[in-house]
């Protein structure tokens, strides 16, 4: 596979083969968070009969996108959107089912390269971090118009040890100085809640919380995931990849809960919910990066994939 230069594509092969298992001839596929298309790139290429529906809020990533796809030959449609209206784009194509869909919930590696958007922690730009930039709500909006109380809470969720001391020191500087670049928040990060010495940096925690907040990830996943089962046509698949403990616990939960036979509290006499199990899971453990992989891209070590079969 030709990769887009500066981006990697974490999981690639595990996820053709989880995907494409026992499918030749015609096979749709929903790829709600395109990014630069390396996951897609390589479904397309290996099957000659696959289209593509994908998607992405993120302008600059649709025009990389459409670049590297450009080999389909027309098999590749792309929109503007997000993935959680999967179910509107996929309808005005005329798709009522598909063979697979694939949500990867991190950020591509140009989005993190470039300064300007502001996701990194280690070059400096301003405090944006939107997906789409035609959103109102950036990070500086966040951490200069938020209370203490809404702060610590967006810290908190996004797993960040002291946030209710974090909170407190963002609004506190807020009121003498407006925030506005990224590295004025990663040293005050670093000096309330230091550099830390194990998994990912308090800053990095703090910045992912950020952006999760700012583009609505978590709802857009709530949202997403039993969308993606509704058009999933029986033994078609979905494939998740998160990069955050949160995100993995509500794909795994979520995949528990439609696998399940019954829904019912525990006690009862038997089961009255009547649930039905929608999906059978592929994945017990997530799959996560190879040595090899780790090795040529460190940005896979937080990787996790789930995987889930529709049922007849």
């Amino acid at each position: 596979m030709t990769e887009t230069p500066g981006h990697v594509p974490v999981l690639v092969e595990e996820v053709a083969d989880f995907l494409l298992a026992r499918r030749s001839g015609p096979f749709k596929m929903i790829d709600g968070t395109l990014g630069l298309g390396g996951h897609s790139s390589l479904i397309l290429r290996r099957n000659a009969a696959a289209e593509l529906l994908g998607i992405d809020r993120d302008e600059a990533a649709l025009r990389r996108a459409t670049e590297a796809l450009g080999f389909a030959n027309g098999r590749a449609h792309l929109v503007k959107g997000a993935f959680s209206s999967m179910t509107e784009h996929a309808s005005s194509l005329g798709w009522h089912l598909v063979d697979a869909v694939l949500l990867d919930l991190g950020v591509s590696s140009i989005q993190i390269d470039s300064p300007e958007r502001g996701f990194s922690i280690r070059n400096d730009g301003p405090l944006d971090m939107r997906m789409d930039k035609k959103s109102s709500k950036t990070a500086a909006r966040v951490l200069n118009n938020s209370t203490e109380t809404e702060l610590a809470r967006i810290f908190r969720v996004g797993g960040v040890r002291g946030a209710g001391k974090l909170a407190r020191a963002i609004v506190e500087r807020a009121r003498e100085k407006p925030w506005r670049r990224t590295e004025e928040l990663v040293e005050l990060c670093e000096r309330v809640l230091g550099k830390g010495k194990r998994s990912l940096p308090p800053a990095t925690l703090c910045f992912q919380a950020l952006r999760i907040f700012v583009n609505d990830e978590l709802k857009e996943l709530e949202r997403a995931l039993p969308a993606a089962v509704s058009l999933l046509r029986p033994g078609g698949r979905l494939a998740v990849i998160s990069f955050h403990s949160l995100e993995d616990r509500m794909v795994k939960h979520f995949f528990r809960r439609e696998a399940s036979e019954c829904l019912c509290p525990p006690g009862l006499p038997a089961c009255v919910c009547g649930q039905k199990p929608k999906l059978k899971v592929l994945t017990g453990k997530p799959v996560t990066a190879s040595e090899k992989e780790l090795a040529e891209n460190s940005r896979s070590a937080s990787a996790k994939l789930r995987v889930a079969e529709k049922l007849p």
